[in-house]
């Protein structure tokens, strides 16, 4: 099926300035690509040429293009905010059925990361939420980071962990404990955007 977004503009039509050529050109030089990545993550053709058409008027309502270092990366930065952004408001299933407050009250988020995600969207916001376990977890001290990665992620005993280390079963507690409450802290608003949008 032919893409509206993918033909360029007709080269006969008159254009009157530097930075509509510009717009131009770059539309000719990035829609096939840009509409294939946009559409291998949603659902619909609909839905790609949708966030294509918002990543184009974002581009072309930019008052200094040339302030854009490097105008593929934008392109492709742009195009994944509005997936996001799409999948947030087009989700059929809201994070309330992958997250949930443990024992402590406390949000657990192992839920999310390894639930099987129904949609594309869901896997997106998935996806998200990986990524921003990863910068979070990069944030800790790595003797932290051990004792959450082996325990929540790995599923080891914290006193495997003390057994391994060498370290008394109290120091790994308080170091998964510490780490615990950082990450919690770092993704919680991010997990409220996800169940408020």
């Amino acid at each position: 099926m032919p893409n509206r977004f993918v033909s360029t503009p007709d080269s006969r039509s008159p254009v009157t300035s530097p930075q509509q050529q510009s717009i131009i050109q770059t539309v000719r030089q990035y829609s096939k690509q840009l509409f294939a990545f946009v559409r291998g993550r949603v659902a619909t053709d609909e839905d790609a040429e949708d966030i294509l058409q918002d990543v184009w008027y974002e581009f072309g309502s930019r008052a200094e293009l040339s302030a854009i270092e490097q105008v593929s990366g934008w392109l492709y930065r742009v195009a994944r905010n509005k997936i996001v952004d799409k999948s947030r408001k087009k989700r059929e299933e809201r994070l309330d059925d992958y997250g949930y407050e443990d024992e402590d009250g406390g949000l657990s988020f192992r839920d999310i990361l390894y639930a099987e995600a129904p949609t594309p969207e869901a896997e997106d916001l998935k996806q998200l939420f990986w990524e921003q376990l990863l910068l979070a977890l990069d944030e800790l001290p790595a003797a932290q980071r051990y004792a959450f990665i082996q325990n929540e992620l790995e599923e080891r005993t914290l006193q495997e962990i003390a057994d391994e280390t060498g370290e008394k079963l109290k120091t790994i507690i308080s170091r998964k404990g510490y780490a615990v409450k950082h990450l919690r802290k770092r993704l919680e608003s991010l997990y409220h955007e996800f169940v408020n949008y």
